[in-house]
Order: structure tokens, then C-alpha cells, then sequence
């Protein structure tokens, strides 16, 4: 991880453009690093939160925190595109809805439409997974051609380095769902240590969650039954 470098190409896309698209995951340290890293450059930082339960309140906790702080930043949300397909199959509990194929491909071409905003940046890191380090390897400098309009200013960097950045700042924590020797799967519905964070810590999101997609409440039970025997 090279910071200089890092700042270096953010200023350099800051040259280009003016207006920048963020995908921010709420509560997430990459999404918290980005941000910060990009309020200096930019005139306008529109972030995108895909939510698979809406309004939860410990994610709105720091979203309102960012757009405090931050007063060219606003958030837009918008479901995930896990939502749109788990709801196409019916999944967790819920009643199949006639929705098209998404990804997060589709979702940006939607923002880019809505905002007029033609570049994305991203919070990806070539240690969160293979594919993603054989994807970023492609890139010049963390930044895709001109063709793609997306930057990955995070792309050499790892977890532990972000913390350090985020604690030096002294910006708002991370949320940890109890993930600690995994990447991050963020507010994942079937990812039991989301649900015991969220009846541990913030008990009325997981009734919003049980509501939205009522078969976290069998993995929970599920999980209960083991853990009593």
C-alpha cells in the first residue's frame, strides 16, 4: 500500500470530472476509507447504498454520520441486486415477484443514468479474493480505460491497512459482524453471524430482517437447536 500513490490516482480522475459515483456499503471500513479519501477532491460524491432490508437503523446510523461530516456527499438507495433475484425465486420465506436479472454491472449503468454521473469508484482489493486480484491485475494503476469510468483506488491495499487509516482519521468504526477471519459479506440475510449481531445489538432490525425474508428466523432457531446439543 502506497497512500501517495492512492491520493495520487483519486486526484488524478479529480482533474477529469468533478462528480463522482461511490458504492458505499453503509457500515463497511472500505466504504468509510474511500469516502473520506474522496471528500477533498471532488464537488459532488453521490453514494450508493444497495440495501437487502431497507432502513435498518445501525446502517442509517452511519450513513446520517457521512453525510454529516461530509457536506458534498449524499447517499442513494437503491435494493441490492441480491434482493431483485432472491425475491425472483422466492427465496428466504418470500413470494416469487416477476423481476429481472441484476448485478452490480446493471445497477451502475442505472445510477450513471439517474445521476448523469459517468465514473463509479469502487472499494475492491486484490486480497479480498482471487478473482478479484486476477480482475484489478488488468488495471493501470488502479483506474480502468476511459471506456470503463470506474477506480479502484483501494486495490493494493489490505484489511489491516484500512483500519490504520480509518483509526489515524479518527472516522467513525467499522461494523464487524463477527467476520473477523473472513472477508465481509456485509448485511448477508443468510449469514448467521449477521443475525446474531443484529439480535444481540440492534433487536428491531432483526424483526425488519425476519420480516422482509421470514426464513432467518428458521436459521436462527436452526442455529440455537446445534449450539444447545
Amino acid at each position: 500500500m502506497d497512500l501517495a500513490a492512492t491520493l495520487n490516482c483519486i486526484k488524478t480522475l479529480s482533474a477529469k470530472v468533478d462528480r463522482v459515483i461511490l458504492f458505499h456499503s453503509g457500515a463497511g471500513k472500505d466504504s468509510i476509507c474511500l469516502l473520506n479519501m474522496l471528500a477533498p477532491h471532488f464537488k459532488e460524491i453521490v453514494c450508493v447504498y444497495m440495501y437487502m432490508v431497507k432502513d435498518l437503523e445501525h446502517i442509517n446510523r452511519h450513513i446520517n454520520w457521512a453525510e454529516k461530516k461530509y457536506s458534498n456527499c449524499r447517499f442513494i438507495q437503491t435494493p441490492h441486486y441480491a434482493y431483485y433475484n432472491n425475491k425472483k425465486l422466492g427465496m428466504y420465506g418470500t413470494d416469487s415477484v416477476k423481476y429481472a436479472e441484476w448485478n452490480v454491472a446493471k445497477i451502475n449503468d442505472k445510477i450513471k443514468a439517474e445521476t448523469g454521473i459517468e465514473w463509479a469508484v469502487m472499494g475492491f482489493k486484490k486480497n479480498d479474493s482471487l478473482n478479484r486480484r486476477l480482475m484489478l491485475n488488468t488495471y493501470p494503476d488502479e483506474m480502468t480505460s476511459d471506456a470503463g469510468k470506474k477506480l479502484y483506488p483501494l486495490s493494493n491495499w489490505n484489511n489491516k491497512q484500512v483500519l490504520a487509516y480509518i483509526r489515524k482519521e479518527r472516522l467513525i468504526e467499522p461494523i464487524n459482524y463477527g467476520q473477523a477471519n473472513r472477508r465481509s459479506s456485509g448485511t448477508d440475510i443468510e449469514d448467521i453471524a449477521f443475525l446474531l449481531w443484529c439480535r444481540k445489538n440492534y433487536p428491531n432490525d432483526l424483526k425488519k430482517v425476519i420480516a422482509e425474508f421470514p426464513d432467518c428466523q428458521r436459521i436462527l432457531f436452526e442455529y440455537d437447536y446445534q449450539t444447545k446439543q
